[in-house]
């Protein structure tokens, strides 16, 4: 086991160690020795089945993953916000458009949080991604037009750097 294997080996037992006690909500030695044998057993089968690396523990993007969260919140609570007055306004405020966007990031991980961050956002809907290509229905113009203005984009691919 390398150094940079056992860095992710680390990182994957202390996430299923948090798992396991923040959602069995007990504390006593036996419950606690049951998940340690059963993130032990875990670990051994991500490790026997060669699981364990950057993709599975995305350490890299750890420290910046928080400040995206809030960034994306901020986001989500904004479109509601523009959904909300959509629908307020009549139908004549909804005009829906299906388009296809380039995705600057480059790993699957990159595109699966840019596609889920755009389904998230209240309005926008991820339909495909192919290579680098991805196709969002929106509930207005304006959504897919401040999707083409990239912000997004770019504060994913941080994400991947």
């Amino acid at each position: 086991m390398t150094i940079k294997s056992s860095r992710y080996t680390i990182s994957l037992i202390i996430v299923l160690s948090l798992i396991w006690i923040g959602n069995s909500g007990f504390y006593n030695a036996m419950l606690l020795s049951f998940g340690a044998v059963s993130v032990l057993f875990v670990v051994f089968v991500a490790h026997r089945l060669n699981i364990v690396d950057e993709e599975s523990q995305p350490l890299q993007i750890s420290r910046r993953i928080f400040a995206y969260w809030m960034w994306l919140l901020k986001e989500i609570i904004q479109s509601n916000i523009q959904v909300i007055k959509r629908i307020w306004s009549g139908p004549k405020s909804i005009s829906p458009v299906v388009m296809q966007l380039k995705m600057s990031q480059q790993t699957d991980m990159g595109k699966t949080i840019y596609g889920n961050s755009v389904t998230l956002t209240p309005g926008t809907v991820t339909l495909d991604i192919e290579d680098d290509v991805m196709t969002v229905y929106a509930l207005t113009y304006d959504s897919i037009q401040y999707l083409q203005g990239g912000e997004m984009d770019r504060r994913v691919k941080r994400l991947e750097d």
